[in-house]
């Protein structure tokens, strides 16, 4: 438990133990946390100093006052959320107590892609084309202007829910109603007029990079090179983090990531910024306002050993964090999937003495009775197992992830 001394963080929601807790942790060294939560806490009890059952927790105006209430009691230093859905939310929050980060119109223009896309043209940063669209006529006349092939997506979910490519009108006329009915767990609502983009498909390696804005001043930390995989759809399978990937020191690419938080306005705290590296230069695809998911930020902190929780906690109280690299390794992590739909689990278990020895963990998480499917039914909750690696080499993560693989069991029930 950390001492009365420390800061008084304010964390709002901690999503799922196993992909999230490695952060508590972290945080909980250094800082006290306060948390906001919508049932009383479990697990977080061993982080935190505190916690406020809040009726939602996005629904930023009744949360804004809840902190009002703690902030009154005694100063909460910052504000932080790791969740897409509440991250919006959260800037109220941080707005009513004058924490950084707190300008719920910035995180908005995030959280919007279409908001993103117009903010960026207008400041010419290089990215797809993208039109906002409603009914599946509009969207064939948008494909036209673009060209084909073209991306369909929602204008407001993460995850890549929703996400298709269709290569002619044949195929977006088949696809349409499955990125237009997508929805994520969070009631969150977009604009009902215009809800899909159409965008132009741009081709090459996609790559997120995970970084500290501080007074407007962009710093990387971690470039996770992803693995996709379930074409047409966009499901991400794997991400390799090299703590000396050459993209860190890559002239275009701190350029466009500059430019881009620039054009949006993002000042203050932790983005997810998603390019991809065409022969033309990196084109945006997205920015998130939060850590990244699928636990990059832990394969960063994995193959860096700069800690992601410790750092996101700083910048969020306007402290100096510590971001200099003491290691110089490979980490990856891949997840698994049944290979039908609908498919009952009746265990998932890994052979422990099968496991290379490069494998830092291998958890199974569908539990025995889930009905699970693989994408693009299943997309992220799918996911009944992830395998993560360490090594020197990319190549050396591969072969591991490739063991733990042969090393899983799985039964249906």
């Amino acid at each position: 438990m950390a001492e009365q001394r420390d800061p008084l963080l304010l964390v709002v929601a901690t999503g799922m133990r196993t992909y999230r807790e490695y952060l508590l942790r972290s945080i909980g060294t250094r800082f006290r946390i306060h948390l906001f939560h919508v049932s009383e806490p479990t697990w977080e009890k061993e982080y935190i100093s505190g916690w406020t059952v809040v009726p939602s927790t996005i629904d930023g105006p009744a949360m804004a006052e809840a902190a009002v209430k703690v902030h009154a009691q005694e100063p909460v230093a910052g504000v932080l959320c790791w969740d897409e859905g509440r991250i919006h939310a959260t800037a109220y929050v941080a707005e009513a107590i004058g924490a950084r980060n707190g300008d719920p119109a910035v995180i908005w223009r995030l959280r919007d892609k279409w908001q993103t896309r117009a903010a960026l043209d207008a400041a010419g940063v290089s990215q797809p084309r993208s039109v906002a669209v409603k009914t599946l006529d509009e969207a064939l006349k948008a494909a036209e202007r673009v060209g084909y092939p073209a991306i369909l997506k929602p204008r407001g979910l993460g995850a890549s829910l929703g996400v298709v490519r269709v290569d002619d009108a044949g195929e977006l006329r088949d696809r349409f109603a499955f990125s237009r009915d997508t929805k994520a767990p969070d009631p969150v609502v977009y604009s009902t007029d215009q809800p899909l983009l159409v965008e132009e498909c741009v081709t090459g390696e996609e790559i997120s990079v995970d970084a500290l804005v501080q007074d407007g001043k962009v710093t990387p930390l971690y470039v996770a090179r992803k693995v996709v995989g379930y074409p047409p759809y966009a499901e991400e399978i794997g991400h390799f983090v090299d703590a000396a990937d050459p993209l860190l020191g890559d002239p275009a690419l701190l350029q466009a990531l500059q430019d881009t938080h620039t054009a949006l306005g993002f000042l203050d705290g932790w983005t997810h910024t998603e390019f991809m590296l065409t022969d033309g230069g990196p084109r945006l695809i997205e920015v998130n306002g939060r850590l990244g998911g699928d636990m990059i930020p832990y394969l960063g902190m994995l193959a860096t050993g700069v800690d992601p929780g410790l750092a996101a906690a700083s910048a969020a109280c306007g402290l100096a964090p510590d971001t200099h690299p003491v290691r110089r390794r490979v980490a990856a992590i891949r997840f698994f999937y049944v290979d039908e739909e609908d498919t009952t689990i009746g265990s998932v278990a890994f052979d422990e003495d099968a496991l290379p020895a490069a494998i830092e963990r291998a958890v199974a998480v569908a539990t025995p009775g889930a009905v699970v499917s693989p994408p693009p039914k299943g997309t992220v909750w799918g996911r009944i197992a992830f395998a993560i690696a360490v090594a020197d080499t990319a190549e050396e993560c591969l072969r591991a992830l490739d063991g733990a693989e042969a090393a899983l069991t799985v039964t249906t029930g």
